[in-house]
């Protein structure tokens, strides 16, 4: 189990896969480094595959870390400094696309391209009033079931929820992984994410940027999305179909098809 000591005593658990080009993907809300599961083979054929878990996720302790853009953003650096494989690529997935721009705003030098999955520099009063729902449904005595059925809707797309017992083994999978977040680091985490306002990061953005955006995405819709990123000074933006704001779950054959070769690893 690999983890970096940081300064100030957090200790950061990674994964890392495969042999090539670095390439650190930074997980979103209530996710950790196993939340990039389709992805992570095909990628390590050719890149050298970095995932965190970030604070308050996973296996990096202690959960109750303090917590912010910048120190999210920071741990991720610290971490490509420790690697010492030179600039590395990013992708981030939702909250994981702001602490990947704000990396790539914070030091450049360490950063050589980005990839946005489901995520933009928006503020969507929706999205906190639904947060809010899915930490009362966590509270004790509920059942712990209750806030994931509440809460897949909004990230599968439609398709998810049509294949039969597709529902049931997502829910019981997640409640038996042995790393899931708890409802005090959900908390603290979503309290965290609504206190940023990385809309400032976009146009400080010098690398190349990829924004795969999921058509059907109710979190972070396509249209406040290309908005909120149409200062970024070099950027690219895919829509991606029949997908939902869990883009490289509901697409993932699409969404490597766009990555590997914006990353330099040739076709998908």
């Amino acid at each position: 189990m690999p983890a970096l000591t940081l300064p100030d005593g957090v200790s950061l658990h990674y994964e890392i896969d495969g042999n090539g080009p670095p390439l650190m993907l930074i997980a979103g809300t209530a996710s950790d480094s196993a939340s990039w599961g389709p992805l992570v083979e095909p990628l390590s054929r050719r890149f050298t595959v970095i995932r965190p878990d970030n604070r308050s996720t996973g296996r990096t302790r202690p959960l109750e870390a303090p917590l912010s853009l910048p120190l999210w953003a920071g741990d991720a650096l610290a971490l490509a400094a420790h690697l010492d494989r030179g600039p590395v690529a990013l992708a981030g997935h939702s909250l994981g696309g702001m602490i990947a721009m704000q990396m790539a705003a914070q030091a450049p030098e360490a950063v050589s391209r980005l990839a946005l999955l489901a995520s933009a520099p928006v503020e969507q009063p929706r999205n906190a009033a639904l947060f809010d729902l899915m930490l009362r449904l966590r509270a004790p005595g509920l059942a712990p079931d209750l806030w994931l059925r509440a809460f897949l809707p909004w990230l599968f797309h439609p398709r998810f929820f049509a294949v039969p017992g597709q529902l049931e083994a997502a829910i019981a999978q997640s409640l038996a992984y042995p790393h899931a977040q708890g409802a005090a680091a959900m908390a603290a985490q979503v309290a965290a994410l609504q206190a940023a306002h990385p809309a400032p990061l976009a146009p400080r953005l010098r690398c190349p940027t990829l924004a795969l955006l999921a058509e059907d995405d109710l979190l972070i819709p396509p249209g406040p999305a290309r908005d909120a990123l149409k200062t970024v000074p070099d950027l690219r933006v895919v829509a991606v179909p029949d997908s939902g704001h869990s883009i490289h779950w509901d697409a993932p054959e699409a969404v490597l098809a766009a990555l590997i070769p914006f990353f330099g690893g040739d076709d998908a």
